[in-house]
C-alpha cells in the first residue's frame, strides 16, 4: 500500500505508561515534553528485540522520566500511522511511581503533573487523549 492509500512497512510495536498519582482533589497524570517534536505526550517507545510490551513500557517510562514505576491496569492498545507512514500499535498501562526523579535528557526536556482536564488540553495527539479517556473510565470503575 502506498502512503496515499494507507500505511506502508512493517508494524511498529511500542508500549507506554500513563503515570498517575493521587492528590487531594483527585488524581494527576504525568506528561512529557519532547523538544524534537515540540509535543506533549505520555512516555512511550518502541520495543527492543525480544522484549515484551510490559518490559518496554517500564523501560521507556524510566528512560524518558527517570522514574521507576509499577505496572497497573492494562489500558489496551491504540493504532495509528506514525510520522514515517508506518502502521504503529502502542500498548498502554496505568503506572505509579515507586522511586526516582526526573532529569532532563535528549528525548524529554520537561515533565508536568496535570489534572486529567488540564492534560486533555495539553496533549498534542488524539491517540494520547484516547488513552486518557480510558484511564478516566477505569478510575471511575474503582
Amino acid at each position: 500500500m502506498s502512503a496515499a492509500n494507507g500505511p506502508t512497512g512493517a508494524l511498529v510495536r511500542a508500549a507506554g505508561g500513563l503515570v498517575w498519582r493521587p492528590v487531594e482533589e483527585g488524581v494527576e497524570v504525568l506528561l512529557v515534553h519532547r523538544p524534537r517534536r515540540q509535543d506533549w505526550s505520555f512516555p512511550k517507545g518502541k520495543l527492543d528485540p525480544g522484549e515484551s510490551f510490559e518490559e518496554a513500557a517500564r523501560r521507556e517510562v524510566a528512560e524518558e522520566t527517570g522514574l521507576d514505576c509499577r505496572l497497573g491496569a492494562d489500558l489496551g492498545s491504540v493504532r495509528y500511522t506514525d510520522h514515517r507512514g508506518r502502521p504503529k500499535v502502542v500498548r498502554w498501562w496505568e503506572m505509579q511511581v515507586e522511586r526516582g526523579a526526573f532529569v532532563p535528557n535528549d528525548e524529554v526536556d520537561e515533565v508536568r503533573w496535570a489534572t486529567p482536564a488540564d492534560a486533555r488540553s495539553l496533549l498534542t495527539w488524539a491517540s494520547d487523549a484516547e488513552v486518557l479517556e480510558r484511564f478516566g473510565a477505569a478510575a471511575l470503575g474503582r
